[in-house]
């Protein structure tokens, strides 16, 4: 399947949409421009005493961009042991730094959101009523030149 077709199939059928009940974690990933978010909900496995996504779901207040984003980190996360978490994360987000910001905010939600849902986790090990982990991102989705207009005004 090439890329469009399969960004289109994200679009149509965005897997992992929805929530998991009994999830072991929640993780926020948060715009506080304009208030969009997503929560990712895990369901943790052991293997080997290595921590692992078991299954996931997300959820999205934003644009279409967030829900294809949000479907294709996370079927990419699913089954992965937390270090590939972490290495999936850390890849995202560098193929972000080459777009511009607005572009790359929606997918950088989805990414925090996905770390936050592991550090909760990892922080309800020793402390079980340790709250939901909310990371906000750090681009924006209003392209530049809208900005400087809003600046003038």
């Amino acid at each position: 399947m090439n890329v469009d077709a399969q960004l289109m199939e994200h679009m149509m059928n965005p897997k992992n949409y929805g929530t998991l009940e009994r999830s072991d974690a929640q993780g926020i990933g948060k715009n506080p421009e304009n208030g969009e978010k997503v929560v990712i909900y895990l369901r943790v496995g052991t293997d080997e005493d290595q921590p692992y996504i078991d299954d996931i779901a997300f959820q999205a207040i934003g644009c279409t961009t967030t829900v294809v984003a949000g479907s294709m980190l996370t079927e990419e996360a699913k089954g992965l042991n937390f270090n590939g978490v972490r290495n999936l994360i850390e890849a995202t987000m560098k193929l972000l730094e080459r777009l511009p910001p607005e572009d790359a905010a929606c997918s950088e939600m989805v990414a925090l959101a996905l770390g936050a849902a592991i550090d909760t986790y990892e922080k309800r090990l020793d402390d079980s009523d340790y709250p939901v982990i909310t990371y906000k991102i750090v681009n924006s989705c209003v392209p530049k030149e809208e900005n400087k207009d809003e600046e003038i005004k």
